[in-house]
């Protein structure tokens, strides 16, 4: 795509290289086939194509950022299948993230819209103000109807929709010694997943240490800023990075890590950015580059350390594999290749490449959209008549569980189960073996 920037404009790094990223466009249009907006609404402005026209005005012409061009970058998923599906090579999340921050600092949305950022912003990355925020969640539900009458309360409506029944009581993070070790990693310890699958941890821990792992926890780690990231809270974000790179730098200088272990793919798709992310940061670019390049899905790790000895469980299982993980980390294969190691029947649902619609924010931010792709996806996945479904995204496990009857659990908890591990909890109406 041929574009005519202003040398002014592209003296900005983070400019400059969306200059460059929208130039290896070639208007193939290949994108709009994945893209889950375009399929639903049809509207070219809502696939990746037209969303890259209307960056490239905003941003070549150093514009105001209109109401029009953000309602469609707010309607993208940042599911990345643009990517996976791109035969040029157009990095569309490096573009989109910029567009998001560009929009940010440039334009002012309407009061609850402002509101609604900041107090997402203020409570979800913060594993105790969100506890706190679900434990009291119970008591605005019955107003759950008359809020979605209220354009501006939907947004509130969608938060209280998706908190659990339930607040699960905490796991404690406690670090895994063993003899001899084949391996120390950090596990990430997350802001979200904790407080909605504390089991997620508890498996992936008694699992690593079955696989001859060490596990540590890095003092001073926090959330990894994807959530800030994407709805262009840029300084939120690189402070986040900052502060982890702190944190696994600190392990890595003292005893040494062999990888940064992540259990929530929307997470590690984030934390494995970190080097393009603080890039032009002389104090933190090397470092973070160090830090992205030890970053790997629990999955991944797994499926090149070896996974310990499996008793067949005799169920069949849906995997569906999370956007990020997918198209984010390009990990495709191996969550699928160790849950068959361990004796499950593995399916893959028609429309895998489609997004659940969770999306970090998006299922609270774009509800409706949300809600139509979070009905495909179940209805994709029931086709395949299994007894449970398996995801290695807590965002996904919330979204999918909310609209359908099976049983969602981390793949995690089916391959800790199958290696000696406890059964999960949701599958306890299963037959005993």
């Amino acid at each position: 795509m041929q574009t005519q920037f202003p040398p002014e404009a592209l003296a900005d790094p983070a400019m400059a290289a969306s200059e460059g990223v929208i130039r290896k466009c070639v208007h193939c249009g290949f994108c709009t086939a994945t893209c889950p907006t375009y399929v639903l609404l049809g509207d070219e402005n809502d696939s990746p194509r037209g969303r890259i026209y209307l960056i490239k005005d905003m941003l070549e012409n150093q514009r105001k950022p209109g109401r029009e061009t953000v309602k469609h970058v707010d309607r993208c998923l940042s599911c990345l299948a643009c990517m996976t599906t791109c035969p040029s090579g157009v990095n569309y999340m490096h573009l989109v993230d910029h567009a998001r921050a560009y929009i940010h600092e440039h334009y002012k949305r309407p009061w609850h819209e402002r509101a609604t950022r900041r107090l997402l912003a203020l409570v979800l990355p913060y594993p105790g103000r969100m506890r706190l925020a679900l434990e009291w969640a119970p008591l605005g539900r019955p107003l759950v109807p008359l809020m979605k009458r209220v354009k501006v309360l939907r947004p509130l409506a969608a938060m209280l929709e998706l908190a659990p029944a339930r607040v699960p009581a905490p796991a404690p993070a406690i670090p895994v010694r063993v003899a001899g070790a084949k391996a120390r990693v950090a596990l990430l310890q997350g802001c979200a997943e904790p407080v909605l699958s504390p089991e997620v941890r508890a498996a992936t821990l008694r699992l690593l240490e079955r696989a001859g792992c060490e596990v540590v926890f890095a003092r001073g780690e926090g959330c990894c800023g994807a959530l800030v990231h994407h709805m262009g809270r840029d300084a939120d974000a690189l402070a986040a990075a900052r502060r982890n790179v702190d944190a696994w730098m600190a392990e890595i200088e003292g005893e040494g890590l062999d990888a940064v272990i992540v259990t929530t793919s929307g997470c590690g798709t984030t934390i494995k950015d970190y080097g393009h992310m603080l890039r032009t940061d002389p104090t933190y670019a090397e470092k973070a580059a160090r830090v992205s390049a030890l970053a790997m899905d629990v999955s991944a790790f797994l499926a090149k350390h070896g996974l310990p000895a499996a008793t067949p469980r005799g169920l069949t299982v849906a995997y569906h594999p999370p956007c990020s993980l997918q198209h984010g980390q390009k990990v495709t294969e191996a969550p699928k290749r160790l849950l068959a190691e361990a004796g499950y029947v593995v399916r893959l649902p028609a429309e895998a490449h489609l997004c659940c619609g969770s999306a970090g924010t998006y299922n609270i931010l774009q509800s409706e959209l949300a809600d139509q792709l979070g009905a495909r996806k179940a209805e994709r996945l029931a086709a395949l008549e299994v007894d449970v479904i398996a995801t290695g995204n807590v965002g996904c496990a919330v979204q999918i569980a909310r609209h359908s009857g099976l049983p969602v659990v981390h793949t995690i908890e089916l391959l800790d189960w199958a290696t000696g591990g406890p059964r999960p909890q949701s599958l306890k109406h299963l037959p005993q073996e």
